[in-house]
């Protein structure tokens, strides 16, 4: 009895004890940093944000960016004048992101003047009006354009805002001109400790980083927490700013070039490379100035020093872009019944995800297409067999993590080819060797996943070989799939080093396609980079003018992403998008063998371009609609008719999964808001069609093709029971709302995510379910 008695007080006494740290864990308090935006993904400046219930309070930046204080259980209040306030709980991440929405009963209050807001009482001049109507139609336009235009910079504020607690510019608008000055913020908060700063290779005081000129600052770095003081010890517990400036202090010409886990290091920045420890370093060789500048060029004259630490992934920061996403939320099908997308049958978002948890690192929200990671999974879809390449699968079920609603699967499946079928290959290599690209995990793999590539080669294929670093050139003319060993040669041969000339190289390959180009054949450029362009036209802008010119020759682009650290996937999903191809993100040779072997046609053959779906729901049906991904593929509804708008391929084989989140009519939801009733315009809902749910339309064109072709499909209104596909899909969606913190999925956990999943997971010949089911416990678990 005493046993009893005692190991039930052990057990008390250990629940108490776990109870007692969970409840100090969620009272610390922790850094959350993010953006608020307006419903066109445009920053709104002088924003608040303020915890809840609290007198802690701070406004957005120029660019829309805050810091703030908060405990995990707090909840943080967005508010801007014009807009709906927006409440969000804290949670346990440290990225909080929020798009507002146009306050529509009180925007036509609020008008907005040069240097701030007034009411419209207050302004007796004339003044412009934006309707409602007006501004919703312009949407997603506005947000189109957005991505397409994004410029991912390093500029001042860009490089501290977040990074390192305490720091900050602050940007002020004049009526002549900005102001701006590099200042520490909340120096209060951090009981007078500033941030390590080091200028030009020196450290130096803290008031000499405020008084800078920022028009003469060329670079900043930041280091924060561990990292910080790995290399500095005790004195960067506060963090690490690193500033260069365009007129140096110290000049250091005759410094070597060092190379560190395969990523060139800024001479500015050897410093934090000689504090290294001996222990951090698991080998280090030198070259000779006659032997590095033959290795790696002219960027390494004087020398160079190639490190690998022991954990192989050293960074001076992170230095990923990625284009903003901004949720879909629900419309009314009355006030807009269609549904206008592009398909999207790119993958790069699921493998690239895979990698962070893979390495235990932090989600990036915007680096989480929901649509590429449901369509990185092959389902159960029926072969063509009529005049059109795809055949349509429709599905509707009972919404997993709702029960209000419905979801809706969408399915279209490419007719595959074997490969004997396929028409001459006319491929071209383009492949970037710069500095960037001398990790392992970058040109190395690179090499080695391209084999695969050459090794299905047939005789009349042909392949050529173009490299890039800080100039473009030739490194294999047009040789027969026969020749392999000479081709694979030439991939051998291939060395990193220099700067990162991507436009050149890309004019090249085009340039080598277009000369020898088959006419009935298949023509591509397929091009594998990090997407770190930094020499010559290299922004995002830049990019997609040079691709949607080169695109008019007829040659397709496949996109291949490598590495991680400085990957840039908003700039590969621009050249994948406007060049009529496809992006995939190589992060393994598992992966390799997926894109190269298995679905090698669907990479190289296209089947059907400029594929455009149009879902127009019944109001007698449906109340309201949500599409799942695709934002940064959406349309307007007039363009699904218009032959001149871009949009997406389908290749051999290939299958492209939307998933839609549907309201029935009838059903009472938080998410639908009143809207006022019409005084000029009265929505009649025919009642002919009492019994259909939804109309799919599909256009495509031909790949040689001018001309849109239509199909139509028409799903009844019927409910089934989940196939095993739904669930699977369903799961991984779900999980993509999770990483980004979507307000949508209800409260789901992450074993709703993997019991459904496991529901879903069927016969799984190649074992991509069973990996997901495991990525999903091994985030569960960091």
């Amino acid at each position: 009895m005493k046993t009893l008695k005692s190991t039930i007080m052990k057990s008390l006494l250990k629940l108490l004890f776990v109870l007692a740290v969970t409840i100090q864990m969620q009272s610390q308090e922790k850094t959350i940093y993010g953006k608020v935006l307006d419903e066109s993904s445009i920053p709104l400046p002088g924003a608040a944000v303020l915890v809840k219930n609290s007198n802690i309070g701070v406004t957005t930046d120029f660019d829309g960016e805050y810091q703030i204080k908060a405990k995990e259980k707090d909840t943080l209040v967005f508010s801007y004048v014009g807009y709906i306030t927006k409440e969000i709980l804290v949670g346990t991440g440290n990225v909080i992101t929020v798009a507002l929405q146009a306050d529509y009963a009180t925007l036509d209050e609020v008008v907005v003047v040069a240097y701030g807001t007034q009411k419209k009482s207050s302004v007796t001049s004339s003044v412009t009006h934006v309707s409602a109507s007006q501004i919703k139609r312009q949407k997603q336009r506005n947000y189109h354009n957005k991505l397409a235009n994004q410029l991912q910079s390093n500029s001042i504020p860009k490089a501290l805002q977040g990074k390192v607690a305490g720091v900050s510019v602050n940007q002020s608008i004049g009526k002549t001109k900005p102001n701006t000055k590099v200042l520490i913020r909340g120096v209060s908060s951090l009981n007078m400790k500033k941030p390590l700063v080091i200028v030009d290779g020196k450290i130096t005081t803290y008031s000499k980083m405020e008084s800078l000129n920022p028009k003469n600052i060329k670079d900043i770095s930041v280091l924060k927490d561990a990292s910080a003081s790995a290399i500095y010890g005790s004195r960067a517990a506060n963090g690490v700013v690193i500033i260069s400036t365009k007129n140096k202090l110290v000049k250091n010409s005759e410094t070597p070039l060092y190379i560190v886990d395969g990523v060139p290091i800024k001479k500015e920045h050897n410093y934090i490379v000689e504090g290294l420890s001996k222990s951090d370093i698991d080998s280090k060789k030198k070259y000779n100035k006659s032997e590095a500048k033959t290795k790696f060029g002219k960027i390494a004259k004087n020398g160079c020093i190639v490190i690998t630490t022991h954990q192989g992934n050293f960074r001076l920061n992170n230095q990923e872009a990625y284009a903003i996403i901004d949720e879909n939320t629900f419309e009314r099908t009355t006030l807009s019944p269609l549904s206008t997308f592009s398909i999207d049958v790119d993958k790069a978002s699921y493998s690239n995800v895979r990698r962070m948890i893979n390495n235990g690192l932090t989600i990036e929200p915007n680096a989480v297409k929901i649509e590429e990671m449901i369509n990185y999974f092959d389902y159960d879809y029926p072969q063509p067999n009529g005049e059109h390449p795809f055949s349509i699968n429709t599905e509707v079920s009972k919404t997993p993590w709702h029960n209000d609603t419905r979801i809706v699967k969408i399915g279209l499946q490419g007719k595959t080819y074997n490969y004997e079928e396929l028409p001459p290959s006319n491929l071209t290599f383009l492949i970037d060797v710069s500095g960037s690209m001398s990790s392992q995990n970058k040109l190395p793999l690179l090499k080695q996943a391209f084999k695969l590539l050459v090794n299905q080669l047939r005789e009349e294929d042909k392949v050529s070989i173009v490299v890039y670093a800080g100039a473009a050139g030739v490194v294999l003319k047009p040789t027969s799939g026969k020749h392999k060993d000479k081709i694979i040669s030439a991939l051998n041969n291939l060395n990193s080093g220099g700067s990162t000339a991507g436009g050149a190289g890309i004019e090249l390959a085009y340039k080598l396609a277009e000369e020898n180009f088959k006419s009935k054949g298949n023509n591509r450029v397929i091009l594998a980079t990090d997407g770190d362009f930094n020499v010559g036209a290299s922004s995002d802008i830049d990019m997609k003018a040079l691709i949607e010119e080169k695109r008019k020759s007829g040659v397709f682009l496949s996109v291949l992403g490598f590495g991680y650290g400085n990957y840039k996937d908003s700039k590969l999903e621009t050249l994948a998008d406007k060049g009529n191809g496809n992006h995939a993100y190589i992060d393994n040779m598992q992966e390799a063998q997926k894109v190269f072997g298995k679905e090698f046609g669907g990479t190289l053959f296209t089947i059907a371009k400029d594929v455009k779906i149009q879902v127009e729901f019944n109001p007698n049906k449906v109340q309201a609609y949500r599409l799942i991904g695709y934002e940064n593929r959406m349309l307007e509804d007039e363009d699904f008719i218009d032959d001149t708008k871009d949009a997406g391929e389908l290749g051999s084989g290939h299958s492209v999964t939307a998933l839609y989140e549907v309201i029935p009519v009838g059903i009472k939801s938080s998410y639908l808001k009143d809207v006022s009733d019409l005084k000029y315009t009265k929505t009649q809902v025919s009642q002919n069609y009492s019994d259909e749910l939804f109309t799919v339309k599909f256009r495509y064109k031909k790949p040689d093709g001018d001309k849109s072709i239509e199909m139509i499909h028409v799903q009844k209104d019927k409910i089934s029971e989940a196939s095993q596909d739904l669930k699977f899909a369903s799961s991984v969606a779900l999980f993509g709302m999770q990483l980004r913190q979507s307000k949508y999925q209800n409260s789901a956990s992450i074993e709703d995510v993997i019991s459904l999943a496991k529901e879903g997971r069927g016969v799984d010949e190649k074992g991509y379910r069973s990996e997901f089911i495991r990525l999903v416990s091994s985030y569960q678990s960091l």
